[in-house]
């Protein structure tokens, strides 16, 4: 009897086009990342310069156009990794057809073989059966059975494995739709940047000598920089003196620059107000940090219904407590050493003072005191996206605004210092 073994490789789902497809995709990113790259240097340069009207727009057009550039290198990322998603459903789709295909040939010979087996000797004399094919019959099903047993379990062992891959790569897209939604903050901030931009020439008539009267007037000012509210995520806004304090303070325990950790408390509260106001019960991941909140609002004293957490955004669990936005399980980790330096037990994550500590605590383990601008830049990086990803293209913007923001406080702060 003829019978076919069945083929143990399966086709390649992922036609030529898919291939041609993501690597178009691959050499677009890449080029994007290097011109954001461009602008940052650029960027960079122009903040060490005095300054000057020219400068100060050409920080605008740069911070802009790498911010634009940013979100345009996130699209083709979402988009490549959706490719490969569908490309590893596809696989997985056809790799358990094929699965249920051989169950069912394997399912068959069983019985056969099965049947084969029940007959004696005597039965298949008495039957006038050809002895000699008897025999290859059973040995003919016997080996196709070894081979489809063989065949099955490499199938299944394939199909696991791409799950594990289609797995992967999903992971991927939701860690890149995240960070699609966050740079729709970007957006905003560039329509900031655009607006200061239009208002600095339109005050300056676009010549140098106004434009610098004007920076002069708004350094005589020390007193409105004071008064100045500085905008807190989970406690009331306090004035600008009040928080260049605390991250003094701060700053003199860690050895981080007070004015990075006012740019990170400020993004920290520029991200957590975009994402909203939630609750622990709703929006807080129920093992991991749950059980941590309840403990630290009870020996607080608090209400915990009543405390304001980060909302749940569609992609992932929220839960971030106060100014600093610290989820409970990383804020349980640096409650001693918090309690330490701020001189109570327990401190208090929504607490202004204790928040800007903790800060800077977690920035001087993440290297920050070290002092330099890429030292910081990757800090603030690791600050929000942990040490394995913060060298990501992915995280870029980040960083890039804490330190734009470090730089507008360090400016406010030396014109308090002259005074």
């Amino acid at each position: 009897m003829a019978v076919l073994l069945p083929s143990l490789l399966f086709a390649q789902v992922s036609s030529s086009d898919v291939l041609a497809r993501r690597a178009e995709l691959e050499r677009e990113l890449a080029a994007i990342e290097a011109e954001v790259g461009v602008q940052r240097d650029i960027l960079q340069a122009k903040q060490r310069e005095s300054i000057s009207l020219e400068r100060d727009i050409a920080i605008f057009d740069a911070k802009i156009q790498a911010a634009t550039l940013s979100i345009k290198a996130r699209d083709i990322a979402i988009k490549k990794l959706s490719a490969d998603i569908s490309s590893k459903e596809a696989t997985v789709s056809f790799l358990s057809g094929k699965i249920a295909r051989e169950k069912d040939s394997l399912a068959q010979l069983l019985r056969k073989t099965n049947r084969l087996d029940s007959f004696s000797l005597v039965e298949v004399v008495l039957s006038n059966a050809n002895l000699s094919e008897f025999f290859r019959d059973v040995e003919s099903f016997a080996a196709i059975k070894v081979a489809l047993q063989g065949s099955f379990a490499e199938l299944d062992s394939s199909r696991r494995e791409t799950k594990k891959e289609q797995v992967v790569l999903e992971g991927k897209q939701f860690e890149q739709e995240e960070l699609r939604s966050l740079q729709e903050l970007q957006k905003k901030s560039v329509e900031a940047d655009k607006a200061q931009k239009r208002e600095i020439l339109a005050a300056s008539k676009g010549e140098e000598a106004q434009y610098q009267k004007i920076v002069q007037e708004k350094e005589r000012d020390a007193a409105a920089i004071r008064s100045e509210l500085f905008a807190l995520r989970g406690s009331s806004a306090i004035p600008f003196e009040k928080a260049l304090d605390y991250a003094n303070k701060a700053g003199e325990k860690t050895g981080v620059r007070a004015a990075l950790i006012l740019g990170v408390i400020a993004e920290e509260s520029n991200l957590g107000e975009n994402v909203g106001t939630g609750h622990w019960r709703t929006d807080m991941h129920p093992d991991r940090d749950a059980p941590i909140f309840l403990d630290i609002t009870r020996r607080l004293g608090f209400d915990p219904d009543a405390m304001p957490v980060s909302k749940k955004p569609w992609y992932g669990w929220g839960g971030a407590m106060g100014p600093a936005q610290f989820i409970p399980s990383t804020w349980i980790l640096y409650e001693n050493r918090i309690a330490a330096v701020v001189g109570h037990a327990p401190p208090n994550p929504w607490d202004p003072y204790d928040a800007f500590m903790a800060s800077a605590l977690l920035l001087g383990d993440n290297g920050a005191d070290k002092g330099t601008y890429s030292a910081e830049r990757l800090a603030a990086l690791r600050y929000f996206a942990g040490w394995q990803n913060a060298t990501k293209p992915a995280y870029a913007f980040y960083g890039d605004e804490v330190m734009a923001l470090a730089g507008k406080y360090q400016r406010q702060i030396d014109i308090l210092q002259r005074q």
